[in-house]
């Protein structure tokens, strides 16, 4: 049985062409909202995809500096990770600003909520604004290989602006929080 999508595309069928513990690819045959059959590649996200601006009281914020498999790449990112379905995202941030940066926060904010790439896949995004910070120790995970950048948060934003960070989340983020600050 067909199921009707959003804006007049109907799935004709669906087949799961690859799953592991992160992500699961789906091959779907479509009829698109001009009624000629196609095809879609649709990629889903076993979790969400959680991010933190920490920013501590002399105004500045800690940014990670880590390899990209996929991409073949080191980036510079604000602290990022994953929040299963059924986490409450606030939860997962908390865990993964400790987890990569040692930082503990009294006050945190949502930021920014978006979709990392819908055209091709489910994945969100849920970014926080943490504040009143205390350092502890990291507990990096068995696939994070994380430097850690203590900057002044204008300078993460100049970044952001200028090309040197290009993480999708992140300059989002940072973009997001300086006019946030400009329109106060």
């Amino acid at each position: 049985m067909p199921k009707k999508m959003i804006g007049g595309w109907q799935q004709k069928s669906q087949e799961i062409v690859y799953d592991n513990a992160w992500i699961q690819v789906r091959h779907e045959e479509v009829i698109r909202p001009n009624s000629s059959e196609g095809i879609y590649g649709v990629i889903h996200f076993k979790s969400n995809a959680i991010g933190i601006v920490a920013v501590d009281d002399e105004d500045n914020t800690w940014l990670v500096k880590q390899s990209r498999y996929p991409n073949n790449e080191t980036t510079i990112e604000i602290p990022e990770g994953g929040g299963l379905l059924n986490e409450l995202p606030l939860d997962a941030a908390k865990r993964e600003l400790k987890e990569e940066t040692g930082l503990t926060a009294n006050n945190w904010q949502p930021l920014l909520e978006l979709r990392t790439s819908n055209s091709v896949t489910d994945e969100k995004a849920y970014i926080f604004l943490a504040t009143d910070l205390t350092q502890g120790e990291q507990a990096l995970e068995e696939t994070e290989d994380i430097d850690v950048l203590k900057l002044p948060i204008q300078k993460a934003i100049t970044m952001a602006m200028s090309g040197e960070i290009i993480d999708a989340m992140s300059v989002a983020a940072l973009l997001k929080l300086s006019v946030l600050r400009n329109t106060k």
